[in-house]
């Protein structure tokens, strides 16, 4: 399905540090069971950057898109995307205050944000009290149920090949950010969906990385959604 885009796309870049480090492989379990939702058509808003806008590959292929197909036993919308390349949480906040949808509600939420944070050196403070207030927005985009909100981690993208081996550097500060916006997605009782233990695994295999060498693939965004559609599958089972 395709995704409605609110923003252009601009060209997401990372620069390279000093420095070698090869992650550990880390394991990865795929759900062996389909996931079954008992519901007629539900309305979905992702919010986020690059990662939700599934740069540098076919639209059908970015996880939001992938999910709303996935999920079984009802309809899912054309997904509703605020999301740019390039976006820190700050911008992010921006284009929603600008946007035309801030009386909408939605069935599912999605919301993956930080990345350009760290990558631009802004402090973890800022993105601490920014993370909570779009956080608290994505809350009220789901009709204020905590439970249809779903936050995924930050990728790790030092293991790619354009981060030149960084990842001594790198994945130790997305981890903190991560611990940040994992800590407060718990205190806030919404679901937190973590990815970045897949992101890792483009360390040994390239397969999961888009052409440009820095973005997931849609066969690795695929293994996102088979974490996230659990995650959504949970709660709308029960409904």
């Amino acid at each position: 399905m395709k995704g409605i885009i609110l923003s252009l796309f601009t060209v997401f870049t990372l620069s390279a540090c000093a420095g070698k480090n090869t992650p550990a492989p880390v394991s990865y379990t795929p759900s062996s069971k389909p996931v079954t939702v008992i519901q007629d058509t539900l309305t979905y808003l992702a919010l986020g950057d690059s990662y939700t806008i599934g740069q540098s590959v076919p639209i059908d292929q970015a996880f939001p898109n992938q999910l709303a197909n996935q999920l079984q036993g009802f309809k899912v919308n054309a997904p509703i995307i605020i999301a740019r390349t390039g976006w820190t949480t700050d911008q992010l906040i921006e284009a929603v205050d600008k946007s035309d949808i801030k009386s909408n509600t939605y069935d599912v939420v999605t919301l993956l944000i930080g990345v350009n944070d760290q990558y631009g050196g802004l402090s973890q403070e800022n993105y601490r009290v920014k993370f909570e207030q779009v956080l608290n927005t994505a809350i009220k985009f789901a009709g204020g149920i905590r439970e249809h909100v779903f936050v995924l981690s930050i990728p790790d993208y030092g293991v790619t090949p354009y981060a030149h081996g960084n990842d001594a550097v790198i994945g130790p500060e997305i981890d903190q950010f991560n611990d940040i916006n994992r800590e407060i997605s718990s205190n806030a009782k919404v679901n937190y969906v973590e990815i970045t233990g897949i992101s890792k695994l483009a360390a040994h295999d390239l397969s999961l990385l888009a052409d440009d060498g820095l973005h997931p693939s849609g066969k690795m965004y695929g293994m996102w959604v088979d974490k996230l559609k659990v995650a959504v599958g949970a709660v709308f089972a029960k409904k």
